[in-house]
């Protein structure tokens, strides 16, 4: 099922950044929507900064906060300091050509800080860094030196179509740069913000190189900073409905799963045997990568079947539309499955990077077997609401666990 991976990952990029930008751009250059662009610009950029330093500052998300500030200045440097700019330079410009520099690189190093607050040190001291660099281009452009600004139209590469866009080639360059970076970035971490950070680069990109009506590059601004807030309400979703562990959806989506039950469905609770005296024994960082591998083996259960973290050791697997007697058989084999794949403790000599001789490389020196107990129960009229049916489960697999454990239980009679 590569594909399907693929393909997840593939629209996990594309939404809601493209989507949004997409949207963005038909409203800009359709003239149909000329009217409303009109009466929209005059409150949408303000909207979203707004919106972007309280969703920031409330949630603690620093990145959200300093992303904005840098949209936010850059939108207003482009509107307002080419009034002060000497008249023997090109104002637009010359501005265009500074914040096409600085603007991809503000966005990239962003996307690559950790969270260390806003009102920390690092917090303050990032924030100082964004604030001081309009600084710095008012004081280059109050020196006069046209020979500082004239060093960014210095040709590299010499293609003609490069002359289509607005940019310079090293503008372009670090656009180009910076794009790469982030979509590997998100190819190896598959990150909401990760996606978010590349969709804004483009609309930023779309606003310095933009011609169109009046302030459209205002527009795109804050198109740009439209998404970013989108990403981190995404993300905060997922981290409230998401284990972070184990990548299954947690208790709060299960709550909300049993509110989309009909009739019929059948509910399984998956335990972990001894896996308090496994965890006591080889460690914790040994634990969480065998929960890890447990939710990954749950998640493909098949059958319809969709897999929770209830917590600890503990999962949920809900069969909607499905009786007991449908899902013994899949959640028996899944349940063989476990205990038969086993688990390589690594060992202390081990390397952590992959060397190019893989023969001297001491082996794993021991393989365990994990296993599970599994209690089952389906909706029924002793059972009639889908936490006594989890209850009905929980009972059930308390029955396994007393049976010698690897083993599953059923709340109700079924064909077996």
């Amino acid at each position: 099922k590569d594909y399907q991976l693929v393909l997840r990952t593939f629209f996990r990029f594309i939404f809601p950044g493209a989507l949004i930008l997409f949207a963005a751009a038909l409203f800009i250059h359709l003239d149909f929507f000329l009217k409303w662009y009109k009466a929209l610009i005059h409150f949408y950029p303000y909207a979203v900064y707004l919106v972007g330093i309280l969703l920031g500052w409330r949630f603690n998300r620093s990145r959200l906060l300093f992303a904005i500030l840098v949209l936010l200045i850059s939108d207003q440097v482009l509107w307002h300091f080419p009034a002060i700019i000497a008249k023997n330079l090109n104002p637009h410009h010359l501005m265009v050509n500074v914040l096409s520099i600085l603007l991809p690189l503000n966005l990239l190093l962003l996307s690559l800080i950790q969270e260390r607050g806003i009102l920390t040190f690092k917090g303050i001291g990032r924030m100082g860094l964004i604030v001081i660099q309009p600084v710095i281009i008012y004081a280059f452009i109050l020196s006069n030196d046209i020979k500082i600004f004239k060093v960014l139209d210095i040709s590299i590469l010499n293609i003609s179509r490069i002359n289509y866009f607005n940019l310079t080639e090293i503008s372009l360059l670090i656009f180009f740069i910076s794009a790469v970076f982030l979509i590997i970035r998100f190819a190896l971490r598959r990150g909401v913000l990760d996606s978010g950070f590349f969709w804004a680069l483009i609309a930023s990109f779309m606003a310095l190189n933009i011609t169109g009506p009046a302030k459209a590059s205002a527009f795109y601004f804050a198109t740009a900073g439209l998404i970013l807030v989108v990403s981190v309400l995404e993300l905060s979703f997922l981290m409230a409905f998401r284990d972070e562990l184990t990548g299954l959806p947690g208790r709060r989506a299960l709550q909300e799963n049993f509110l989309k039950l009909g009739s019929t469905y059948t509910i399984a609770m998956v335990d972990i045997d001894h896996f308090k005296k496994f965890n006591d024994r080889y460690g914790h960082d040994v634990g969480d990568q065998v929960l890890r591998m447990v939710a990954a083996k749950l998640a493909k259960v098949g059958g319809g079947g969709k897999a929770f973290r209830y917590g600890g050791e503990e999962f949920t697997i809900i069969f909607s539309g499905k009786a007991v007697k449908e899902t013994h058989k899949i959640m028996d084999n899944l349940r063989k499955s476990i205990a038969s794949g086993g688990f390589f403790i690594r060992s202390t000599k081990r390397p952590r990077k992959k060397p190019e001789n893989l023969k001297t490389v001491p082996k794993s020196d021991k393989k365990v077997t994990i296993k599970v107990s599994i209690g089952m129960a389906e909706r029924d009229d002793r059972y009639p609401t889908p936490h006594d049916v989890m209850k009905a489960a929980d009972m059930a697999l308390y029955r396994a666990k007393n049976s010698g454990r690897n083993c599953l239980r059923t709340a109700v009679k079924s064909s077996r």
